[in-house]
Order: C-alpha cells, then structure tokens, then sequence
C-alpha cells in the first residue's frame, strides 16, 4: 500500500507553502473593464457635475472660482431665470413638455400597431417594409430636417406646434422595438384562440397583445420622450416665434445672447440644471412601473 501513496507536490519556487496560488494574469485582466467602466462613468458625470456646481455660483463667482468649489448664488439665479422676460423659461418648459409628452404618446401608439402588424400579420412586402423603416433607424435626423420643412412649408405649417409634432409621430426605432418585442411577448396561439373566438382584430389587439406589450411600450416612450426633449435641430429649423420654443432652443438662445451679456451665463447653467429634474424624474416614476410589469409578467406566465 506504500507504493500506493501519492506525494505532495513541492511548492513552487519563490511561493510561500500552504498558500493559495491565484491566476495574477487573471485578475489583472478582470480589472480591465471594471477600470474602463468607472472611465466611463466619470466621463459621462463629470458635465452633470459641473452644471451642478456652477448653478451655485453668481455670475462673479462663475469667473472667478475653481471650477468644482461651490457658490452662494442659486437662490438669486433662480429668482433672476423666473423674472426674465417675464418667466418665458417656464413657457419653454411647458413647450417641451407638450412636444415630448404628445410627441411620444402618439409615437408609442403607432409603434405599437405598426410593431404589431409586423410582427403577427404575413403578408407580401413584409420584409420591404420593415427593411425600409431599418433604413430609417441608420438615417441621420439631419438629412430629414430640410426635406421636412419644404413638405409641411408647402402646406402652411411652418412655426407652429404641428410642425414639431408631425414629424415625431413616426419613429422607426420605436417600431422596430415594438416588431421585435411583439414577437416575442404576443404568442401566435393567443392571436389564433381569439379569432376563433369571434374576437374581431381590434379586439384582440387592444384586450390581449396591447396588455402583453406595456413594458416594450413603456421602453418605447421612455426613448421617445428623451429624444423629443432633447431634440434641437428640428425646432431651430421649423419655429421662429420664439413663444413656441422648447427649452433646448430657448437655452440656446440665451447662450447666444450671453456673448454680449455675460450676466446671461448664469441663467443658462440654471436652466440647464433644471431641464434635466424632469428627465430624472420621469426615468424614476417609468422605471419603477416598467420593473413591476416585468415582473408580473413573469409571474403571469
């Protein structure tokens, strides 16, 4: 049985015995994307960070400070952004609101049919179609801006709402989204049980595939809202009231009055603070909703 026994290996050279020999190459290559991770994030905080902090400084402060060290002028600068020009701020606000907020219910609604339709329906053209509106997610908004400001000049449309809404109806990217999730929320046997049923097509869109989509629907208007909020080419081209302005443009045009009145900048930083409580906001209150969907359909199925 002597022969039998086995021997224990000799620790390496320059090891100490009885401790464990980790990978190093491993590890150190693990730490790589946490390293590239926290890169990203300080590179994507850091702005926020200094509107932040900048919105606490009066205009003398603003110049005259290190750029990170707070100031004792957000209260002023609050007071001065409502009392400019009689609070147009909150009128560019309130535009933003009605563009992002009709803007991205009324895209939402007509991803989820068209998503739906894609992806349930078989019919010729399919494919061509969901090829085109691929093509639409690859175009920049910059080559559609002209062509959609000769199109709704010809009807009389120009510097109105209706020429920032119209063109956000339709989001490719959002009807792709809602192909892609009916396809895989929305079984093909429920569609088939409630036609023979006697369930008309309507029906059973809005009462069984509608319910199975909210939480690829809520994603859909969560992406729509941002970028409607967001957007500044298609106003700047389409509006010169500017009454009707969102507050992207309304910020970019006291930036630019800002040039000649320095006092200005301080309200821009403000402003931009501001602009962005909504979206935190809004991100809270959808993400919480759409987390409980999740999970309920989970549950359900």
């Amino acid at each position: 049985m002597s022969s039998l026994a086995v021997r224990k290996a000799a620790p390496a050279a320059g090891t100490t015995p009885g401790t464990a020999q980790g990978p190093p190459l491993r590890r150190r290559i693990a730490f790589v994307p946490t390293l590239t991770l926290l890169l990203g994030a300080l590179y994507c905080l850091l702005p926020v960070a200094w509107v932040l902090i900048a919105a606490t400084k009066s205009g003398r402060e603003l110049f005259s400070t290190f750029t990170f060290l707070p100031g004792s002028g957000f209260t002023q600068n609050v007071k001065d952004l409502n009392a400019y020009r009689d609070g147009i701020y909150w009128t560019w606000m309130g535009n933003s609101a009605l563009y992002a907020g009709l803007g991205a219910l009324l895209s939402t609604a007509v991803s989820a049919l068209s998503g739906y339709a894609l992806a349930i329906y078989r019919f010729r053209g399919r494919e061509t179609v969901f090829g085109v509106l691929m093509a639409g997610v690859l175009m920049p908004p910059v080559i559609l801006a002209i062509p959609q400001y000769l199109l709704l000049a010809k009807a009389d449309l120009t510097d109105s709402y209706a020429s920032v809404l119209l063109p956000l109806i339709l989001s490719p990217y959002g009807v792709y989204l809602a192909r892609i999730y009916s396809s895989a929320a929305v079984p093909g046997d429920v569609v088939e049980a409630g036609r023979m049923d006697g369930a008309s097509e309507w029906r059973i869109f809005t009462r069984i595939a509608l319910p199975m989509m909210v939480p690829g629907l809520v994603t859909v208007f969560l992406f729509q809202f941002v970028a409607v909020w967001n957007n500044f080419l298609l106003p700047y081209i389409m509006l010169s009231d500017d009454e009707k302005f969102p507050i992207t443009l309304g910020l970019f045009t006291l930036l630019e009055q800002g040039s000649n009145t320095p006092a200005l900048y301080t309200l821009v930083i403000t402003g931009a603070l501001l602009a962005i409580v909504p979206l935190i906001a809004l991100f809270l209150v959808i993400q919480r909703f759409w987390s409980l969907d999740l999970l309920s359909g989970a549950v359900k199925s």
